[in-house]
């Protein structure tokens, strides 16, 4: 990792301040499986609290407390709304199981694949988008190189840094990243790290 902040902070003095103020790289990641993308979902726009009371309560109605396709199956939809999940997300959940069990998507072999057959994976399910695809890239798989231009805690943290009148759009961020390569995961995550009271990621 030492190599990789030694290249942002060489490739980009406004970064390299960035750096020096959040203070060692400390990125949690998780395991690349069924229970994490699960995870994600249930944590879609909600705080983390919430968030965090609402999985442990799905956690609870798995045999072993341990989520796999087959037992969001086995599980009835009310069942899941009664541990405080939407409809919406309710159905999301359960589209997932289905394709994984179907082999639509493949957590054995999904680090195999490349950014793109990830996010062109992930994707094909309800309620999975390519933002929810890039946290997967990052904290699961555990890819370098990942820019989440769709997430606004890094839209706020580049106009902060850069002095930008307005939050950045999509090709302002690809501009501003490219000297990062191939550590823009790293860059975003001291971008995140750099707003007051960040979330966990």
């Amino acid at each position: 990792m030492r190599t990789a902040i030694v290249h942002l902070k060489k490739s980009d003095p406004i970064l390299s301040g960035v750096i020096e103020r959040v203070g060692p790289f400390r990125m949690q990641f998780r395991d690349p499986e069924f229970e994490t993308l699960v995870r994600s979902i249930v944590y879609q726009q909600l705080s983390g609290k919430v968030a965090a009371v609402i999985f442990a309560r799905l956690l609870d109605l798995a045999p072993g407390g341990k989520l796999t396709p087959e037992a969001i199956i086995k599980l009835r939809p009310r069942q899941m709304r009664r541990a405080g999940l939407s409809s919406q997300k309710t159905a999301y959940i359960r589209d997932l199981a289905r394709k994984t069990t179907a082999g639509l998507v493949d957590f054995g072999g999904i680090s195999s694949l490349s950014d793109d057959q990830v996010i062109d994976a992930l994707t094909q399910v309800k309620g999975i988008g390519v933002w929810t695809a890039h946290m997967f890239l990052m904290f699961a798989l555990r890819r370098p190189d990942v820019l989440p231009t769709g997430d606004l805690g890094i839209r706020m943290a580049i106009r902060k840094a850069y002095e930008l009148a307005d939050l950045p759009r999509h090709e302002e961020m690809v501009r501003i990243a490219e000297r990062w390569q191939p550590y823009r995961s790293v860059a975003a995550w001291y971008l995140w790290r750099s707003l007051d009271g960040a979330a966990e990621v």
